[in-house]
């Protein structure tokens, strides 16, 4: 099945990414179902920004408590290889959940989107959505 994602969040990701650079950024991806409908950048507070990313605790449980409330739910997680390429690192594969969220990684004006399941990381295809 493929994601639906919003051109403005393609906008978004590809935006961070370049502003954030030599640093990776980070945030949240949001919506329903299989739809990513907004970008919550969050800062990277992993000890070497440039080679890491760790997204704040602190925007993941307001995330958290927005969803309970009716929000948007957390359909996963983006971060960028500023000096790489969309794929995986063994990196992200050593800090990986299994949890099932999509993962959206920026690198070279491209963004690529993987699922995070029990066998590593699913390369997923999206159709891009008004919005």
């Amino acid at each position: 099945m493929a994601l639906e994602v919003t051109s403005g969040v393609i906008a978004t990701l590809l935006d961070e990414a370049a502003r954030a650079a030599p640093a990776e950024c980070c945030g949240l991806l949001l919506g329903r179902g299989e739809r990513i409908e907004t970008v919550r950048p969050a800062a990277n507070v992993a000890a070497d920004p440039r080679r890491h990313f760790e997204i704040d605790p602190a925007a993941l449980f307001a995330a958290h408590r927005e969803a309970r409330a009716g929000g948007p739910a957390i359909v996963g997680y983006y971060h960028s290889h500023p000096n790489d390429h969309p794929l995986p690192s063994a990196t992200d594969c050593e800090h990986a959940s299994g949890d099932g969220r999509a993962w959206a990684i920026v690198a070279g004006g491209e963004v690529r989107f993987w699922r995070d399941g029990d066998q590593g990381f699913e390369a997923l295809s999206y159709s891009p959505v008004d919005g």
